[in-house]
């Protein structure tokens, strides 16, 4: 691996000495620098000039490389949004999904687990979750570092504090931004000193005893900036065993000249997180805010060193370059429920403690579910409940230790082509990963809470594992993923009006995964995949109120090592917590087509304001998907490749500026559906047959992924110093999760409406507060099923209902649901200096 590690070095260090030997050259032969252009005008001049203004940044970078120069937004054949800095300060969120969801038209943060600083992050139907086995398709940047973790592609947003944001940009048909562009990109760009100065600090504090505070500063002298961020939140939850927790902290150091800018970036974040996962209805209808199976908790933390550079290299080129290293460590426990049973019940030895194989297919001899305690038969225990049955839990515990470093060069060129404007870049990366993980699950019992403790039973507390390695067997393994990515983009304008654009990125990536506990050996695999991903459209501006554009690119995800090695339905995993030697699977490679309108208008009639809007249509196909089927033992499954999915659909974002109203409007359709015929597992549904399968055609919907998203929201300044908002989001009916053949009722559709105030005492102390879901609107985010017919499908009732019955009582309901937060009340304020 050393040796392995060196060459990647070095190649990294050839390709960065390459580039500045290149620009070296190109800045010798260039003309000398330009004076530097004046500073742009502030926001009230530029309005006395133009009549129109977009309401939006205009210009935007193309690739994720951070400091690049960038290109006119107008001449982009995509839908590009972007959410200001000044949008997520004004949430008071310690979550960045809050601002994102608001004014990102397909965006929605969905909270699976129970959990609301770290949602599922959608965008078009494609998910970015800190959740191992969701199936990724977005790429994630900060400050042009890829933060989908190497060993799953996960995202940690709660890593990410909002305070700090200059802006986000949501990129679509850009395949520029590398592996899991699938659906689109997020780049958050962070403040420095040169963007941000001067400096506030704020305190609130309210309901389930949320207390959170912010701390910002930046300052320029002269040639010399820094910025600090940190913040730091104490959460009790809204739900039992649901606290949050979190510490946040941000530096960059500037270094600019007239022809050269140098940052020094830190970043450091620790956060623990409360996930208490799905609920089942049969409890929610009892108690809202019930909790199914604990512990389950997500510890965080990462560290980043980023240094990065932009030179002017004479007249029309430009060199941005960044090396950074990131650390990432993260600690999972998850308490379940346990199919256990009698081995004598599948012809085994009577009297020891085996995995239910009840609608399991796998091809096993009946002494290979038995469970084994430092090789040693772990005897059956019988006690309360149906027929007797032990409430048997288990817990699984997973750590995984990842370091990454890596640069990204690139060279850009606004040097008129046949004296047409033109901008080009061409670029490349380096990325290389080492990940340690390593998995264990203890067998406990369920009490009355669902708690899965360790009471002292024969086999309490064992470190399971059976006797042919099905599911639960200790984990050791060591992955290595290295990506390699050069790419070209050429946007030229042929007349005022047309702009085109045309490039490719070249992607690939050698993932390595060796086993550490010397015990499995067939877990030492080594997978490599390649493909060049291309990007081509144009833009047609009539007039600054209408743009038409339109694009068709390509894009890949190559399997992660934890699908790599779980993708055997004779030995399915426990997702996120094991591993076993399977075939390999395929990358995902998804084609989207796009296009639609865009512009920014004075209102006619005199001066009733601006109105921005941005309409479009998408259609992306993905082959050989990659999905997480469930097994018929609970809490296991295993990922698989299909043939086609499809996401099309449409977005429209609407902006209304007059006087002291602010307003907009944000609506996108989704329609994701499977395009294919197959048999998937699903046993836990409720339609699947015997044998644990459900039965999908074309056109059906792919479940989770909610089918309308709208959001609403008006800001009106009742005074210079009392400005009031209201904002709402309307979220559509979604299918279960395991209902893939779209035969079950669906998760209904919800609303929620936010309000907030803010009072600016005097220039330096503002008062504010916050109303989150008014209305307390009791409603479910996310479903799925659990299996009713293993130790969690008995729940005691008489916590819920007074039931004089001391024993656990099946029910039959398999729906779960993620239940949101009731209605909230916050208050704070901040202090500027």
């Amino acid at each position: 691996m050393r040796k392995k590690s060196e060459l990647t070095l070095t190649l990294m260090m050839a390709a960065s000495f390459g580039t500045l030997a290149l620009a070296s050259a190109l800045a010798q032969s260039a003309a000398p620098a330009p004076a530097p252009a004046p500073p742009p005008a502030d926001a009230s001049a530029a309005a006395a000039v133009a009549p129109v203004a977009l309401p939006e940044v205009d210009v935007v970078s193309p690739t994720p490389v951070p400091g690049a120069v960038g290109v006119d937004r107008n001449t982009q054949p995509a839908f590009i949004s972007t959410v200001t800095g000044q949008q997520f300060t004004e949430k008071k969120s310690p979550a960045v999904t809050d601002a994102l969801t608001a004014h990102v038209p397909a965006a929605i943060g969905i909270n699976v687990d129970g959990t609301d600083l770290s949602p599922d992050f959608f965008y078009r139907g494609f998910d970015a979750s800190r959740i191992s086995g969701t199936a990724q398709g977005l790429a994630i940047y900060q400050n042009g570092v890829r933060i989908n973790e190497a060993f799953g592609d996960s995202v940690n947003l709660d890593l990410i504090p909002p305070i700090a944001i200059d802006r986000a940009d949501v990129y679509t048909n850009n395949p520029i931004f590398g592996l899991n562009a699938l659906g689109g990109a997020v780049n958050f760009t962070m403040k420095n000193g040169f963007t941000y100065q001067g400096g506030e600090a704020s305190v609130m504090g309210g309901s389930y005893g949320r207390a959170y505070g912010t701390l910002e500063y930046g300052k320029q002298f002269g040639d010399y900036a820094v910025y600090f961020a940190t913040d730091a939140l104490s959460d009790g939850g809204y739900r039992p065993f649901g606290a949050q927790n979190l510490q946040r902290a941000y530096l960059d150091l500037g270094y600019r000249t007239q022809d050269a800018e140098l940052h020094a970036i830190g970043s450091f974040a620790r956060t623990w997180l409360g996930v208490q996962g799905v609920t089942p209805m049969v409890l929610v209808d009892q108690q809202y805010n019930s909790v199914f199976t604990t512990p389950q908790t997500t510890n965080n933390q990462a560290g980043l060193a980023q240094l990065t550079g932009l030179f002017d290299l004479g007249a029309k080129w430009s060199l941005a370059s960044n090396f950074y290293f990131r650390q990432f460590d993260q600690y999972h426990v998850d308490g379940n429920d346990a199919d256990v049973t009698d081995c004598d019940e599948i012809g085994g030895t009577p009297g020891t403690a085996c995995l239910d194989t009840d609608g399991f297919t796998g091809k096993h001899k009946p002494n290979d579910f038995q469970f084994t305690n430092h090789g040693q038969p772990i005897p059956f225990m019988t006690g309360v409940g149906i027929d007797g049955n032990f409430p048997y839990g288990t817990t699984a515990f997973t750590a995984t230790h990842t370091s990454t470093f890596g640069t990204q060069q690139q060279l850009t060129n606004k040097e008129k082509v046949f004296d047409l404007d033109n901008y080009f870049v061409v670029g490349g990366s380096v990325d290389q990963s080492y990940t340690h993980f390593s998995s264990y699950t203890k067998l406990g019992q369920l009490n009355s809470d669902f708690q899965n403790i360790f009471t002292g039973f024969p086999g309490s507390g064992a470190i399971l594992e059976t006797q042919g390695d099905v599911g639960f067997a200790p984990v050791w393994v060591h992955a290595q993923a290295t990506y390699f990515g050069v790419f070209a983009l050429d946007t030229v304008n042929v007349t005022k009006e047309l702009a085109l654009t045309a490039g490719a990125r070249f992607n690939v990536a050698n993932i390595a995964l060796m086993d550490a506990s010397g015990q499995q050996p067939e877990n030492n695999t080594n997978n490599s995949y390649n493909r060049i991903n291309p990007v081509v459209g144009f833009t047609y501006t009539v007039s600054p109120a209408l743009t038409f554009y339109g694009g068709y690119s390509e894009a890949n995800r190559a399997p992660t090592p934890l699908e790599s090695q779980c993708s055997n339905p004779n030995l399915p995993c426990v997702l996120e917590t094991a591993l076993v030697s399977d075939p390999p699977l395929q990358q995902v490679v998804s084609h989207t087509w796009e296009g639609g309108v865009r512009g920014a208008l004075a209102i006619p009639g005199g001066d009733y304001g601006t109105l921005s809007y941005n309409a479009g249509v998408f259609h992306i196909v993905n082959k050989n998907d990659i999905v997480n089927e469930a097994s018929p033992i609970s809490g296991q499954g295993y990922f698989a490749n299909v043939p086609s999915t499809l996401r099309q659909g449409v977005e429209l974002a609407l902006r209304y500026d007059y006087g002291p109203v602010s307003v907009y409007a944000n609506y996108a359709h989704i329609n994701a559906t499977y395009q294919f015929d197959a048999t998937i597992s699903s046993p836990n549904n409720p339609y699947a047959n015997d044998d644990g399968n459900i039965f999908v055609h074309p056109g059906n919907h792919i479940p989770g992924i909610p089918s309308n998203l709208a959001k609403f929201g008006v800001t009106y300044a009742v005074t210079p110093q009392i400005k009031l908002t209201a904002e709402a989001v309307l979220v559509g009916a979604q299918y279960y999760v395991g209902d893939d053949s779209n035969q079950n009722p669906r998760l209904p559709s919800y609303y929620y409406v936010n309000l907030r105030g803010t009072y600016d005492v005097t220039d330096q102390i503002q008062l504010f507060g916050l109303i989150n879901n008014v209305t307390n609107n009791h409603y479910a985010t996310y479903g799925a099923f659990y299996g009713t017919d293993t130790t969690g499908g008995y729940v005691n009732q008489t916590l819920f209902n007074n039931n004089p019955d001391n024993g656990l009582v099946k029910v039959g309901d398999a729906r779960a649901v993620t239940v949101a937060q009731p209605i909230s009340v916050y208050a704070g304020f901040k202090v500027r200096f």
